[in-house]
């Protein structure tokens, strides 16, 4: 019996070979080098095709100091990033760009400390390009253990600094205009003629929780301070948030909520409460998440971000610095600048 060969798999000798040219243009060509003339290119590809070679990465990187794999970095557990559509929706956008410039996406999650320990090991040892990391809180190490990795990073919203301190540098970020928009939803409230506004804040250890916080203080200047309640952007979190509300203030009639998904716990309540939405108590969310603003009951108001384009603009922004490092692009030096986006409320049956 025959035992069954097993075929080589092509060298990049051989793709030089057919396409007629020497290793090192093949090599250059192979791995992104200028300096090739565009029919020497074209047969090099074309012979790369007919081979199906595939390049060794390890000795692409050599060549191209670079490993073509960015780290998403999250800094919560696992059981908030699966079960929060945010995530999804902020990775869904880094993928797609990762995919445009043929870049792998390596996922990394925070449980607790050691896990931080974990993550800045892992970005110190040059396995990826750079890192994109979002949820941060303000007493988080990441920051400064990405910084000692000597990584370029990206944000995905502001940090807690921006004046070099913690020794990480000033952030390059995307974020959109929290404040702004919440100071829209909380006016909307007023023109719909509701004088008991509250509202149920995120996790005040994240900035962008703490900006939609001032947006409604800055309309609500005298509110009462009990009609303030930390949450924590989960839905169990609005629950909670809710019920201590009508306990306090049973004359609310009107709740900003720090997200989507606070809100549809804060829905639950008033509704096991006998409180009709948006007769009795008006609802306004934040993010505009259509699995959870289309199917709460009422279909929720909500401040529109886009999150899709949040992960898109912080991939765009990382590959472009270093494609700069690398003397590529249109860039001549300089660092990417951070982005603020609008936002825009979307009106439906909850306010």
């Amino acid at each position: 019996m025959t035992e069954p060969t097993t075929e080589s798999r092509p060298t990049l000798e051989a793709v030089a070979a057919r396409a007629g040219v020497s290793r090192a243009t093949a090599s250059r060509v192979v791995n992104g080098g200028d300096g090739v003339r565009e029919p020497l290119v074209e047969r090099v590809r074309r012979a790369v095709e007919e081979l199906g070679y595939v390049p060794n990465q390890a000795a692409r990187s050599l060549v191209t100091r670079r490993h073509d794999a960015v780290a998403v970095v999250i800094a919560e557990p696992e059981t908030r990033v699966f079960a929060d559509p945010f995530f999804a929706l902020q990775l869904r956008g880094i993928s797609k760009e990762l995919t445009l410039h043929d870049t792998q996406l390596v996922l990394l999650l925070t449980e607790g400390r050691d896990d931080h320990a974990r993550v800045g090991r892992y970005l110190a040892g040059g396995h990826v390009d750079g890192a994109l990391v979002f949820s941060l809180h303000l007493d988080d190490p990441l920051p400064e253990l990405i910084h000692g990795a000597g990584v370029p990073t990206v944000f995905g919203g502001r940090p807690g600094w921006g004046d070099g301190s913690r020794g990480a540098g000033s952030p390059v970020y995307v974020d959109v205009d929290n404040r702004g928009g919440a100071r829209e939803a909380v006016r909307h409230l007023v023109e719909l003629g509701r004088t008991r506004i509250a509202h149920i804040a995120g996790a005040l250890d994240q900035t962008s929780a703490v900006d939609r916080l001032d947006g409604f203080r800055d309309v609500m200047v005298d509110a009462d301070p009990r009609l303030i309640v930390e949450g924590d952007f989960t839905p169990g979190g609005g629950e909670r948030a809710m019920r201590e509300l009508l306990d306090r203030c049973p004359d609310v009639d009107a709740v900003f909520a720090a997200n989507d998904l606070t809100a549809a716990g804060a829905l639950r309540v008033l509704r096991e409460r006998g409180r009709r939405v948006p007769e009795d108590v008006a609802v306004i969310g934040f993010d505009d998440m259509l699995p959870v603003a289309e199917q709460t009951d009422p279909p929720l108001t909500t401040v529109r971000q886009d999150i899709e384009e949040i992960g898109r603009l912080m991939a765009r922004l990382l590959i472009q610095g270093l494609d700069r490092r690398n003397g590529k692009g249109s860039g001549l030096g300089g660092a990417p600048s951070s982005v603020v986006l609008p936002t825009t409320l979307v009106r439906r049956a909850s306010a």
